[in-house]
C-alpha cells in the first residue's frame, strides 16, 4: 500500500531504487513486492527506462472510489455538525499529488464564498490542509514531492519556497497536532486543519476550518472542535 501510495504522487513511473530510498525498504522487498503488484495489474513494468508506474487495477480502484465517495459521505454530516457548532466554514480535503483536493464543503452562514469549492485543487504547502496531511507523511515522501523551487508554488506572496522551510513548519504541526495558514491562500482569510488517520497511520484526508484573520484571536476552542470532528472521522474510517 505504501509502494501504491507512493506511485499515486509521482509525476510519472519511477525506479525501484527511488521507491526502496523513499519508503526506506530493502531492494530485494520492494521488488518482491513490484512482482506481486504486477501480476494483479495494479503496477506496470517499463522495461526500456527501467520504471515502474501504476497499472490499470489502481485505475479501477479510483474509480470505485469516486462512485462510492465513502470520505465524502461520513464525512458530510460531520463538517455540518462543526459548522453548526464554530459558525465558520469547514471543508474536507485528500491528498492529490502536490496539491489538496476539496470533496466536502459546508458553508456557514453569513460566510464569504470560499475557493474551496467541490472539486477544486490548491497548493497543498499553502493550506493548513495539506500541512497537516504532509506533516503526518514520512520525511522521504515529502521531499519527493518538494525536490527543489520549483515546486512551491505561489499565491500571495507569502507561505515556504523551499523545503527547509516547508519542513520547519511541518514540523511545528507535528508537534502541536494541527496546521495553520494565515492569508497564503486568501488575504484576509485563515484556516485551521487536522489531519484524518486510516488504520495505519496514514494520512486519508483533512478537516479544516476557515475563518476571518481578524476573528477568533484565541483559537484554542476552533482548534479543539476541528480535532474532535477528524479524530470521529478517523473512527468511522477504521483510523
Amino acid at each position: 500500500m505504501r509502494i501504491l501510495s507512493h506511485l499515486a504522487t509521482q509525476r510519472g513511473p519511477v525506479a525501484a531504487a527511488t521507491l526502496a530510498t523513499a519508503l526506506d525498504l530493502p531492494r530485494s522487498t520492494v521488488y518482491h513486492l513490484l512482482g506481486v503488484l504486477q501480476k494483479r495489474g495494479f503496477v506496470v513494468h517499463l522495461p526500456e527506462a527501467r520504471r515502474y508506474g501504476l497499472g490499470v487495477a489502481a485505475f479501477e480502484l479510483s474509480g470505485g472510489f469516486a462512485r462510492q465517495q465513502p470520505l465524502s459521505r461520513l464525512g458530510h454530516p460531520l463538517l455540518a455538525e462543526l459548522v453548526d457548532q464554530v459558525g465558520e466554514s469547514a471543508h474536507l480535503a485528500v491528498m492529490h499529488g502536490r496539491d489538496v483536493l476539496y470533496i466536502v464543503e459546508e458553508r456557514a452562514p453569513h460566510r464569504p464564498h470560499l475557493v474551496t469549492d467541490v472539486g477544486v485543487r490548491l497548493p497543498a504547502h499553502l493550506t493548513a490542509s495539506g500541512r497537516a496531511m504532509l506533516a503526518a507523511l514520512p520525511k522521504g515522501q515529502v521531499r519527493a514531492l518538494f525536490p527543489d523551487a520549483s515546486a512551491f508554488v505561489d499565491r500571495t506572496g507569502s507561505g515556504p519556497t523551499r523545503y527547509r522551510e516547508l519542513r520547519t513548519l511541518l514540523d511545528a504541526v507535528s508537534t502541536e497536532g494541527y496546521a495553520t495558514e494565515d492569508g497564503e491562500i486568501t488575504p484576509g482569510l485563515a484556516s485551521v486543519a487536522v489531519a484524518v488517520s486510516d488504520h495505519v497511520g496514514w494520512p486519508a484526508a483533512s478537516v479544516a476550518v476557515t475563518f476571518p484573520s481578524d476573528t477568533h484571536s484565541e483559537r484554542t476552542t476552533l482548534v479543539a472542535a476541528v480535532s474532535a470532528a477528524a479524530a470521529e472521522l478517523s473512527r468511522r474510517i477504521g483510523g
